[in-house]
């Protein structure tokens, strides 16, 4: 029987769970702390699962020391047999000035370092490699800020950044099942600018449109501040033509409409 392992299972393990579950898998999630259905990290009975598994994904964020994943279970996933993938992110090729990225791109000069060495050392051992862009979806997307009334309009000139809907980075897993080893981007079609995604969550939600900010006066945590220093277009073509994937959302207007459907239903 096929046993998922999720190292790290937050929002988008939780929705590969929800659909592996329903076609008759058993998966087994971790996190930082128990809950019901899911194991503490540091439980010894992770060590058993990795033992027990037939696929294991990783989606924990490295440390400033490295990935926790690797170093507590490295050894055991190297020699374990299993199919092995890792979600990375985009964030990987840092700064393009707004050009597009494959993944013949360089990596290693943004902002990740500590996720750039990561994604090497998954591929070290032979993982599927994800590359991630930012995720939205039901419960996490520009419709939640826009009702709540926190969302701002930023203008950070010609800057863009690519996204990804959670179902559609759960089609890209399952069709990686199939695969063997390698990197792939999944991204959607569209890089857009975050202030185009706010304004149309504005108008399905009926919200009030934010006022468009120059960057230097949007509130925002240090962290979020250096996300607008990076400026890049994520290609997917590898992701179709080995995954055979045909997103259910191509662009943040399909998500969103979605999304918008289903909280209104």
């Amino acid at each position: 029987m096929s046993h998922l392992l999720i190292l790290g299972q937050g929002y988008t393990g939780t929705r590969l769970r929800a659909a592996l579950e329903r076609g008759g898998w058993t998966v087994t999630g971790t996190a930082r702390t128990a809950r019901p259905g899911i194991l503490a990290a540091d439980d010894p009975a992770v060590a058993s699962a990795v033992a027990g598994a037939t696929h294991i994904l990783s989606s924990v964020p490295p440390e400033a020391d490295g990935d926790p994943v690797l170093a507590r279970h490295g050894a055991a996933l190297a020699s374990s047999g299993a199919w092995l993938g890792y979600l990375s992110s985009t964030g990987v090729y840092g700064d393009t000035g707004g050009a597009w990225v494959d993944e013949t791109a360089p990596v290693g000069g943004g902002r990740r370092s500590a996720r750039t060495a990561a994604d090497l050392a998954w591929q070290g051992i032979g993982a599927r490699v994800l590359r991630l862009p930012g995720i939205y979806g039901p419960g996490r997307s520009a419709l939640d800020r826009a009702r709540a009334g926190t969302a701002q309009r930023i203008d950070a000139g010609a800057q863009v950044f690519s996204r990804i809907h959670v179902d559609d980075i759960v089609a890209a897993v399952i069709a990686a099942f199939a695969a063997p080893p390698g990197v792939w981007n999944v991204a959607d079609d569209l890089p857009a600018p975050g202030h185009a995604v706010t304004a149309f969550a504005c108008r399905l939600t009926g919200a009030a449109l934010p006022p468009l900010l120059p960057l230097s006066e949007a509130a925002l945590s240090p962290q979020a501040r250096a996300f607008y220093t990076e400026n890049r277009r994520v290609a997917n073509g590898k992701m179709k033509r080995d995954l055979g994937i045909r997103l259910r959302y191509p662009d943040y207007r399909a998500g969103l409409r979605a999304c918008f459907r289903k909280d209104s239903a």
